[in-house]
């Protein structure tokens, strides 16, 4: 059984565990929306680094022929 956690209306106190959990499904959704937007932007930044990388192995192999 859930037991109302005085003064938020979304918290909810678990009797068998005393645990207290957060039932605001559209607060939840956003906080998976932002993780996910931050999981993708830290790819992206990986990506772009790798990338960069790459181009600077290129350029010096360039420089390191025309010598």
């Amino acid at each position: 059984m859930m037991i109302p956690v005085e003064g938020h209306k979304n918290l909810f106190r678990d009797e068998n565990t005393g645990a207290i959990l957060n039932c605001d499904s559209f607060a939840y959704q956003n906080y998976i929306n932002t993780r996910n937007e931050k999981k993708k932007q830290k790819n992206e930044i990986e990506k772009l680094k790798n990338e960069v990388s790459e181009i600077k192995s290129l350029l010096l192999q360039l420089i390191n022929e025309s010598k």
